[in-house]
């Protein structure tokens, strides 16, 4: 049963992060995709809880009112629920800040930890991000949950950046590098292992390997992206499974046998 999606609703972004898996193979396209007939299929498909993350190739908020029109239309949903992650460059309203939290989508900021490391992928965004992010804490009354990349700076001063995230009091969610500057699967199970013991972190069932669970590649989420859908964020160089508007019930006859204990990509 398919239970959980991301949804790419662009191909915009206004950092050049230097570890960004989709600019480094060199894939983002300009292709329609109708995001209303994938959340139709959803909602047609969903008989149990089912999550949709607006989150993929680009920053959300740069296409402020498209994101507001999508949360707006599953809203009467009560067994679809919805996340978002942004860069944390992009400042929004009061009001803005506050139609996420009265929808109850939860908001993960991309923050990598301390001011260096952060700065020395992302684009020095350091100060507009925790700019926000207080932004966001002063307008909800609670702090955001991260989104944070383990790269091997990561590892070497792995003290410092838990403590640096103890202090939000929230919940982190920590995602290995992959690619030309990836760590090895081993290294990352090792510092949420560490980090679990002092911080609160996602730890996944079957999603994808990168939070820390089971791979659920061809299995229980899928990734829509430039028109088409993929079996994750990580195989979009791989071919397509089919078109984005190919219903769930025809994905869920897709049985990929392979350890899931290990990331399907990384098995081929």
């Amino acid at each position: 049963m398919i239970n959980r999606i991301c949804i790419s609703i662009n191909n915009q972004c206004n950092l050049g992060c230097k570890y960004c898996h989709f600019h480094e193979k060199g894939i983002l396209e300009d292709s329609e995709m109708n995001i209303y007939e994938i959340l139709d299929n959803v909602k047609n498909y969903a008989k149990s809880d089912f999550k949709i993350g607006f989150v993929g190739n680009g920053e959300c908020f740069l296409v402020w009112d498209q994101l507001k029109s999508y949360i707006s239309y599953i809203e009467n949903y009560d067994n679809i629920s919805s996340y978002t992650i942004t860069n944390g460059t992009v400042s929004l309203t009061d009001e803005d800040w506050m139609f996420l939290e009265s929808h109850n989508v939860n908001v993960g900021f991309s923050l990598d930890g301390y001011k260096e490391l952060h700065n020395m992928n992302r684009c020095d965004s350091f100060d507009k991000v925790i700019k926000n992010v207080e932004e966001y804490k002063r307008v909800t009354g609670h702090y955001p949950t991260f989104n944070a990349t383990v790269g091997k700076e990561s590892i070497h001063n792995a003290d410092k950046v838990i403590s640096f995230f103890k202090y939000y009091g929230t919940r982190v969610t920590f995602s290995r590098m992959i690619g030309k500057q990836g760590i090895s699967l081993q290294e990352y199970r090792d510092f949420l292992s560490l980090a679990e013991k002092h911080i609160s972190i996602r730890r996944g069932g079957l999603d994808c390997t990168m939070y820390g669970g089971q791979c659920g590649a061809g299995k229980n989420n899928y990734f829509f992206a430039n028109g088409k859908v993929y079996y994750c964020g990580n195989c979009i160089d791989l071919p397509p499974v089919g078109d984005s508007s190919m219903r769930f019930e025809e994905l869920e006859k897709i049985s990929l046998q392979f350890d899931r204990n290990y990331c399907f990509k990384e098995s081929l």
